[in-house]
């Protein structure tokens, strides 16, 4: 794995500074972002998946490794989103919504005992047929961290994903988030305006907006 790298990022609205980042996230690694509503945060994610809306103006380099992603379009920068909300697709069954970022190598077969091997990995073993509105909060919310994994991004972006759960869920779900991420040696960046976030994950901090 490599570190993800933002270079000397800038972003501006109307122009209007908006937020300005140096750093560096090594493997395994998650660097926290906090600051109050509407200081940026999400935008710095958006700019770094790249889907930045074009009200924004943003310079500055984003790179994996040697891998510069600003010149690629988002779906070829394989970084992983977890969002405040899972976003499961309501069409599709759990074993489905874990299959839609699969990469297509293997067979069929091969392919669902993954999907078997993930939910037995978050305590949901034979959940693969059912609904997902019939899951409870935190059972969609490891839902979507698997869903993303998956996926086999080269780094993680995690836009207050604890946010909407209760306090207890919370706990869990922060434990098994961050016990993941260094788990697979993902570099990851973490905006979130609680403080609690920030100890959980236990990297550098970096504050916007003070």
């Amino acid at each position: 794995m490599h570190s993800l790298t933002l270079e000397d990022v800038h972003i501006t609205l109307e122009g209007a500074s908006l937020l300005s980042v140096d750093t560096s996230i090594a493997p395994g690694e998650v660097l926290t972002v906090m600051g109050p509503s509407g200081v940026g945060k999400s935008t710095l994610l958006a700019y770094i998946a790249g889907f930045l809306s074009p009200a924004f103006h943003a310079r500055g380099r984003v790179c994996l490794g040697e891998r510069e992603l600003t010149r690629l379009p988002a779906e070829a920068r394989r970084v992983g989103l977890l969002f405040q909300d899972p976003l499961l697709f309501p069409h599709l069954n759990v074993g489905g919504n874990l299959a839609f970022g699969m990469t297509a190598e293997g067979s069929r077969r091969k392919r669902r005992q993954r999907v078997e091997a993930a939910l037995e990995e978050i305590g949901l073993n034979g959940f693969a047929n059912r609904d997902p509105a019939t899951l409870s909060g935190g059972q969609r919310s490891r839902v979507a961290l698997m869903r993303v994994l998956l996926s086999k991004p080269c780094a993680m972006l995690l836009d207050e994903p604890f946010s909407k759960l209760d306090a207890a869920l919370r706990d869990e779900m922060r434990q098994l988030v961050f016990q993941r991420v260094r788990q697979e040696n993902l570099p990851t960046l973490m905006v979130t305006h609680d403080a609690a976030d920030a100890e959980a994950a236990g990297g550098h901090v970096i504050e916007l907006g003070s």
